[in-house]
């Protein structure tokens, strides 16, 4: 995109361009079809109390990709809060003088190979971010705008001055060679 090309937003057209859009991406972070729809509803609805902001600098839909993004987050937040929990409590002594509980929230965890797990992902995020950076430049480039930072395809294309069908092809091989590697370098192991 070029530095003087500005945006505009078009609430009347939200809906028919970009919910779907939305809903598919909610879906698969939510998994519940009435949450992501409402979380859609939600993110339009903060889009037209946010519309002064917009200062056009980014894509409509990407625009509303971020305002999606937070009130995802903020969902999670919610259920994640220690606000109105009741107290639960769970048993760890059954019988005999040594009967007991734990508030939930204070129940040990286990230690069964956690510390082995931790290490785990650690060296497996170390081998992914080694195989990524493996790759060709202008197959990391497009991996990375498209799969971490989210970039539309649009965006990317006009960046990178590549067609649409070229990205895809960029994005399969990509994925391919990654595939390799990981299995390779983690899944050899």
């Amino acid at each position: 995109m070029s530095e003087n090309q500005q945006h505009t937003l078009d609430p009347n057209k939200w809906i028919d361009l970009h919910s779907d859009y939305l809903f598919n991406y909610t879906i698969t972070r939510v998994d519940n079809e009435e949450l992501a729809k409402d979380i859609v509803q939600e993110t339009f609805f903060s889009g037209l109390k946010a519309m002064q902001n917009f200062r056009g600098q980014a894509a409509e839909r990407t625009w509303l990709i971020s305002i999606l993004k937070r009130k995802i987050i903020d969902h999670y937040r919610k259920i994640n809060s220690n606000k109105g929990k009741a107290e639960v409590r769970i048993n760890f002594y059954e019988e005999g003088g040594r009967k007991g509980s734990w508030i939930e929230e204070r129940v040990p965890r286990t230690w069964d190979n956690e510390a082995e797990k931790d290490i785990e992902n650690v060296e497996l995020k170390q081998t992914l971010e080694k195989c990524i950076q493996n790759l060709p430049e202008k197959y990391r480039t497009v991996f990375l705008l498209k799969n971490v930072q989210q970039y539309e395809t649009e965006e990317i294309c006009n960046e990178l001055g590549i067609t649409a069908s070229n990205l895809w092809v960029i994005i399969h091989r990509a994925r391919q060679q990654l595939r390799k590697c990981m299995e390779d370098n983690w899944f050899a192991k």
